[in-house]
């Protein structure tokens, strides 16, 4: 690191110190997923957003900050190290870049000001239920009707779907050729008469993830993103911001973290500390060197113009390390990971918990760490990616 990345830091921690509240801080501590208590995220957004700090990695014309990769990577470190909690990443890291590169001068003008502000939170209606990972075989409908189209169909495990004002979704518009041929990209308002959501309550207790049912919902043609049927393309640039654009490495420094304090509280089967625990150091050691490794990686991804496969792998690499990260924790605290605490999360809980503090999030984040191989492309699809583009193979 050169000087001036040593001060750009210095800059970035004392903002951090000055506007990162305690309350702020515990949202972030207790995210156990890729999402933070929302009205924390939101506020965390405008605060960030008056410093001109919500969107940094965008382009300086459309009001990102110019930043080198290395400075990307330092920002988004300290923020994970300081427990701030994670923005809602749909606008800003998915539909943002999908705009910039597809989206009429109308579409840039009106949207993407709303997302840098944090005005518009964003979900995303992908997955059915009958298509998740073949997403090509997506059924929901949207039929022309003048300057209008009809949309009728349910998408599924959309997440923040009862939170979001607006929702960007793949649609089927022509069921002629190859099913990837028929399909576009369209942006919506949660209001719209017909459109309903139900909640899914996940495994951890929390609702996160939604079902949003489309019933003879009528939007403008002017909210296409691209050209009718050929929405796939701009489905496929997408997803490489959902897996190349997350810092995994940071996610896993944050986890590490925690691994290291837990393990100088907790005792292994051999009656030692877990730190003194030859055998318990062993793998957290094994772990924190694939997690260097895949910082590397990432950096190499983060300064491509065009990271293309090299997504993938990060996606593949991150998630799956992640879940071992989280595995080794589980181990680490035994009995004390069994009772699920969910309301000990919420930011204003003053009960007695059960255990460690380090326990009510464990649980929680082995749990939802087991979806992380699936959403975004399951790791068999990046596994077979990865074989085609990045090895040559057929």
């Amino acid at each position: 690191m050169d000087e001036e990345d040593i001060a750009f830091r210095n800059d970035v921690r004392q903002f951090i110190a000055q506007n990162l509240t305690a309350k702020l801080r515990l949202a972030g501590k207790n995210m156990t997923s890729v999402f933070a208590d929302y009205d924390c995220a939101l506020e965390w957004h405008k605060i960030l957003y008056r410093k001109g700090w919500s969107a940094p990695e965008w382009p300086v014309e459309f009001g990102g900050m110019g930043w080198s990769p290395d400075q990307h990577y330092i920002f988004q470190r300290e923020l994970k190290l300081a427990n701030a909690p994670a923005l809602m990443a749909l606008g800003i890291q998915m539909l943002g870049p999908i705009l910039m590169r597809y989206g009429t001068a109308q579409q840039k003008d009106y949207y993407l000001p709303r997302i840098l502000s944090g005005e518009d939170i964003w979900c995303q209606g992908y997955s059915e239920p009958g298509a998740g990972s073949d997403l090509a075989s997506l059924s929901t409908r949207a039929e022309r009707d003048g300057d209008q189209y009809v949309v009728n169909g349910s998408k599924i495990w959309t997440s923040f779907a009862h939170r979001a004002n607006k929702i960007f979704c793949l649609v089927r518009t022509s069921t002629e050729g190859r099913p990837q041929a028929g399909i576009s990209f369209l942006l919506a308002d949660m209001n719209l008469p017909g459109i309903t959501v139900s909640k899914i309550t996940g495994l951890d207790g929390t609702v996160e993830q939604c079902q949003v049912f489309f019933n003879n919902v009528r939007i403008p043609c002017i909210n296409l993103v691209g050209e009718e049927n050929k929405g796939w393309g701009v489905a496929k640039y997408l997803l490489e911001f959902e897996r190349g654009g997350h810092n995994y490495s940071n996610d896993h420094q944050k986890l590490l973290a925690k691994v290291r304090d837990i393990s100088g509280e907790q005792f292994s089967d051999s009656g030692l500390l877990c730190r003194d625990d030859p055998f318990f150091i062993s793998k957290l050691s094994e772990l924190e060197i694939d997690a260097l490794a895949l910082e590397v990686t990432e950096q190499r991804i983060k300064s491509s113009d065009n990271p293309g496969a090299l997504t993938s792998v990060a996606k593949l690499v991150g998630t799956e390390l992640g879940q071992k990260i989280t595995e080794l924790s589980v181990d680490a605290l035994g009995a004390y990971v069994a009772p699920l605490q969910s309301e000990a999360l919420e930011i204003d809980f003053e009960g007695t918990l059960i255990g460690p503090g380090n326990a009510i999030t464990t649980a929680a984040e082995y749990i939802n760490m087991r979806a992380a191989t699936i959403y975004g492309g399951s790791a068999e699809i990046q596994r077979n990616i990865i074989a085609r583009a990045v090895l040559g193979l057929k």
